[in-house]
Formats: structure tokens, C-alpha cells, sequence
């Protein structure tokens, strides 16, 4: 049972180790956790979302919390409905871009604020494990369906602008991605693909991340008329890009163009760039007249900060795109709004916009497996004296023209590298160097 609770959600295979049973029981632990009274609940399209649901809202009537059923609906509708209904806490349904046999809950305190592990996921896991519910109310709470699309369409829309017309081929990968996108739908004309909801995947992973799984939204946009082009992920929270050339944006660009386009309307504004992004980015920011700050990994570390600094925006390497407008949560159609936006008021296409951010030389993430995670980190730090040191997630050393970051696995006895520098050949020299320490 305990390795279904993770670090950010709750995740397992269903019927296997995520049982409707369990889903009951974890509703009623939520409303024991939280003392909630309203609680917004939606899911996504996996064909037991359905009977997850059931069991999850009858765990939390019977606990005496009143649902609100937001029917199939992406995970930053779930957040939007969170907020602006006023709820004590929200759970969607989804197992994001895991495979069609997985499912699991993503849930949120008031006002969209997660629940990680840290914060009530092992706390709720003890209530499940204990049988340590509250007892039950004298009568159950009731489920009520609302609606959220035309709500959060209308949010999103008030953030575009008017300018040449726009044309987007969309991978919806068969997922909620097909739901997000209808905010949008009538801004940019759209090339849909593979927009039929299936949660078996037929087509492919829904997961940007994985740049084969872009194989045929690049082939699409290379076959021409496209401006750029989008893949969502399973829930849709993360949103992958591509050129008008079919070329993969790298996903810190993206945050560096949002960005441009954030501080039109927030001048001097705190904006956010997790700590694994080009130097590039922080650069943009401050030349756009922005204040960046670094943040951690991970979309509850990430929001808690921008809380702390009213930022008004973040981007994560992964493509989570963050709004303070969207109650700090991500928004996938509100990125693909603002890169939208950038691109009507200007002459040149995306790859245009992009080259000259590409400033340096990236290694991408690689993971290495250690016995002694704790060990190698000393090793590095000592092997790198006069570096500038920060330890906000991990250990990152920065020099004037290069720098690196290793972080530990939540879950798995990893370490992470992520190395940049001025040249290739400094940077593959550097990443070669470095894997021989963490590897040794």
C-alpha cells in the first residue's frame, strides 16, 4: 500500500495496487485530514476514472463533505475550480502520462495549494493504514455537478491579444488535453491530432518529455501552415512546443518567452526559473526588466515559493508552466496563449524568437545510480573549490562560464546532472569529468 503514496500525488496500477476500496478509504482519510466541508473533484478520461470516483466521493460524503463533480475536465480546470468556487480542498483524478493501466489523485488544500509528501500525503497514507477516520457525521454530504469549462475558458481569455491570425497543430495524444485546448480553441485555428479521448493511449505515451512521442506532431508541422505546434500530456498540466520547422523548443525557452510576455503586463514582476534551466533564462528575465529567482523541483516546492514572492510566473524544465492568475497553479492553454501572443506582434516565426536564446551549451538531465549519495556530493564540492555554492535542491556549483547542478532522487538511489557551459566542447569535457566523480 505505501508505495502508491508518492512524493507529489497518490499513483498506482488500478486493481492492483489502487483498489476502489482504497479510493473509499482515501476520501474519507482526506476529510478526516483536512476538516473540509466542499471538496471539487474531477478526472480524467482512463476508463476506471470512473469507478474511482465513485468510491472517492462516497468516501468523502460519508465523511460528511459536500462534492462538487467537475465531470472530465484537465488537472489546471481542477486547480481553476478549486479556487474560484471557494473550496477547502480539491482532488483530480489521473495519472498524468503513465500508462493506461495506471490511475491515482492529485490533491490540493484550498485555494490549489498541493498536498505533497511532506505535507499531508503520509499523513493521510497513517489515516488509511490506522483506520484513524474522524467519525462519521450524522448525515452524509452531497454530490453536486458543475460545469467549469465556459468559467475557465473565459479566465484564460482576457489574457489574449489581438494580431495576425494564428495557425497550431495540437497532439492532444488522445488525453484531457482535447478539454484544456477549448479555451482557446477559437484564438488560434487548430490541427488536431489524435483528438478522440481514449485512456488506453492508442496512439502513444502522453508524456512531451519523451521527444519520440513528438514524431507525429513534428511530421505534421513540416508538412507546412503551422505557426508552431503543441503536445499536451496526460492531464494536460504540461504542454510540450515545437517550431514552425518541427524543431523541439527546449522547455526553458518556453519559460524565458512567457516571461517576455509576463512582464509586458507585470513590469518588474518576480518570476520564477527552476534551477535546472539555461543561464539564458535568468538573463532574459533581467534584460526584460524582470526580477528571477531560482526555484527547486517540483510543483509543490515551486508554488510555495512563488506564494512567498507573488511571482507572477514559473516555468519547469518538465513544460509545468505556472500563473499567479491561475492561482499559482499551472495552465497549459494560458502558455500556449502567451507564446501566441509574442508571435502575433512579431514579423519573425519561433525559431526566429528562440535562436537567440540559445546562448549555451546543455547536457539535458542524466541519471546516474550511486550507493552513497551524500558521499558523492562531498567528493564534488571538494573537487571544485571556488565555485559560487547553493544548496536549494541538491548542490550546484557555478563558475563564470560554466556551471552544474546534481540532485538526489525522491525515490530511487540516483543522482541527477544537469551541466551547461559557454562551448560544446567545454560543456562535453565538463559533463565527461563530471560523471567519472559521481560514477567512481
Amino acid at each position: 500500500m505505501a508505495s502508491i503514496f508518492k512524493a507529489y500525488d497518490i499513483r498506482g496500477i488500478y486493481g492492483e495496487t489502487l483498489t476502489d476500496d482504497l479510493a473509499f478509504r482515501i476520501g474519507r482519510a482526506f476529510v478526516t485530514f483536512l476538516g473540509c466541508r466542499k471538496v471539487v473533484v474531477g478526472r480524467d478520461m482512463r476508463p476506471h476514472s470512473s469507478p474511482l470516483f465513485d468510491a472517492l466521493t462516497n468516501g468523502l460524503t460519508v465523511q460528511g463533505a459536500n462534492v462538487v463533480d467537475l465531470g472530465l475536465c484537465s488537472t489546471p480546470m481542477c486547480y481553476f475550480a478549486n479556487g474560484s468556487l471557494e473550496a477547502d480542498g480539491g482532488i483530480m483524478i489521473t495519472a498524468s502520462h503513465n500508462p493506461g493501466e495506471w490511475n491515482g489523485f492529485k490533491l490540493c488544500r484550498a485555494r490549489a495549494v498541493p498536498i505533497s509528501g511532506a505535507t499531508g500525503i503520509a499523513d493521510i497514507e497513517r489515516i488509511v493504514t490506522e483506520n484513524a477516520f474522524a467519525p462519521r457525521p450524522a448525515g452524509p454530504g452531497r454530490i453536486t455537478a458543475v460545469n467549469m469549462e465556459a468559467a475557465y475558458a473565459a479566465h484564460v481569455r482576457t489574457f489574449a491579444e489581438t494580431g495576425r491570425p494564428l495557425r497550431v497543430v495540437a497532439d492532444f495524444a488522445n488525453a484531457m488535453g482535447v478539454v484544456e485546448h477549448r479555451a482557446i480553441t477559437d484564438l488560434v485555428e487548430t490541427g488536431p491530432l489524435y483528438d478522440t479521448l481514449d485512456g488506453t493511449f492508442p496512439h502513444h505515451e502522453a508524456n512531451p518529455l519523451k521527444t519520440e512521442t513528438l514524431d507525429a506532431l513534428r511530421a505534421r508541422v513540416r508538412a507546412g501552415g503551422a505557426d508552431f505546434g503543441i503536445a499536451y500530456d496526460g492531464d494536460a498540466d504540461r504542454v510540450g512546443f515545437v517550431d514552425e520547422r518541427g524543431e523541439v523548443v527546449p522547455m526553458d525557452m518556453i519559460t524565458a518567452l512567457i516571461a517576455r510576455s509576463m512582464l509586458r503586463k507585470y513590469p518588474g514582476a518576480v518570476i520564477y526559473y527552476d534551477l535546472r534551466s539555461s543561464r539564458a533564462v535568468r538573463e532574459i528575465i533581467e534584460e526584460n526588466g524582470g526580477k528571477p529567482m531560482m526555484s527547486r523541483v517540483g510543483h509543490a516546492f515551486i508554488k510555495q515559493q512563488m506564494r512567498g514572492s507573488d511571482a507572477v510566473f514559473a516555468g519547469e524544465l518538465s513544460g509545468h508552466y505556472y500563473f499567479r492568475d491561475n492561482f499559482f497553479a499551472e495552465s497549459s492553454a494560458l502558455a500556449v496563449l502567451h507564446v501566441a501572443n509574442l508571435l502575433r506582434r512579431s514579423s519573425v516565426p519561433l525559431s526566429e524568437m528562440i535562436r537567440p536564446m540559445r546562448r549555451y551549451f546543455q547536457s539535458g538531465e542524466i541519471n546516474s545510480t550511486v550507493a552513497d549519495v551524500s558521499a558523492v556530493m562531498k567528493r564534488l564540492e571538494t573537487r571544485y573549490p571556488g565555485g559560487r555554492i547553493a544548496r536549494l535542491d541538491g548542490l550546484t556549483i557555478e563558475f563564470d562560464d560554466w556551471w552544474f547542478n546534481v540532485r538526489a532522487s525522491n525515490t530511487e538511489p540516483l543522482i541527477r546532472l544537469n551541466v551547461e557551459a559557454a562551448t560544446r566542447e567545454q560543456m562535453e569535457r565538463r559533463r565527461d569529468e563530471l560523471l567519472e566523480i559521481i560514477r567512481s
